[in-house]
């Protein structure tokens, strides 16, 4: 992997790539809101998600954290409203963790830990819808395993083109800065934040304060 030598700079490089992004999530998540959703809630292509792969594999899994929560609060804030946040923050919030721990291991390829985060995701939010609505649990399942179906084929097609764009940038035909892989100490504090921050609205949201 050719990179550029890149030192002094690194801050602000990993600033304006976040904000890149992000602003690319959320265009995706606009076009999402765009689509038909075949009759049945909660169904969604789940593009963003790509991204939050690239960003675990090529950069780091505090960041993947950032980039979630700026999304996640940005897309509340422009489109749908904070009245769904608690579903697509709890959905989220499960599959990029289930992601981020498949993730570090080489047994997995992106394609597949894509597939889990697609499932999990929508597993998170009919968890969440359950808990809020107080319905009824079997009532769900037939939902869940239809939202599970769509979660499987969004997370292969996303996967595969998060897969290609790592492949290219691996293969030098793309080039971009190093990156620490760990991620620095103040970008770690700042998911931590950010989760704490994401987990408190969710929470008043949800409890309807």
């Amino acid at each position: 992997l050719e990179v550029y030598p890149v030192k002094r700079s690194i801050g602000t490089y990993q600033i304006t790539l976040s904000s890149l992004l992000t602003a690319l999530m959320l265009i995706l998540g606009y076009i999402e809101s765009t689509l038909p959703s075949l009759g049945i809630p909660g169904i969604k292509l789940g593009l963003s998600n790509g991204v939050l792969i690239f960003a675990e594999y090529m950069l780091n899994i505090p960041l993947a954290y950032v980039l979630f929560t700026m999304k996640v609060v940005l897309s509340s804030l422009l489109f749908s409203g904070f009245q769904t946040f608690p579903y697509a923050f709890t959905g989220g919030l499960v599959s990029l963790t289930v992601m981020s721990l498949m993730s570090r291991s080489s047994a997995f390829k992106p394609v597949v830990v894509s597939i889990a985060g697609g499932v999990t995701h929508n597993i998170g939010q009919v968890m969440m819808a359950i808990l809020i609505a107080h319905l009824s649990v079997r009532e769900m399942l037939y939902y869940m395993g239809i939202l599970m179906l769509v979660g499987l084929a969004c997370g292969a097609v996303t996967g595969a083109i998060a897969d290609s764009v790592i492949k290219r940038i691996k293969a030098g035909r793309i080039r971009m800065p190093a990156i620490d892989k760990k991620g620095g100490r103040t970008v770690q504090i700042l998911s931590i934040l950010l989760i704490l921050i994401c987990a408190y609205i969710a929470y008043r949201s949800a409890s309807g304060n």
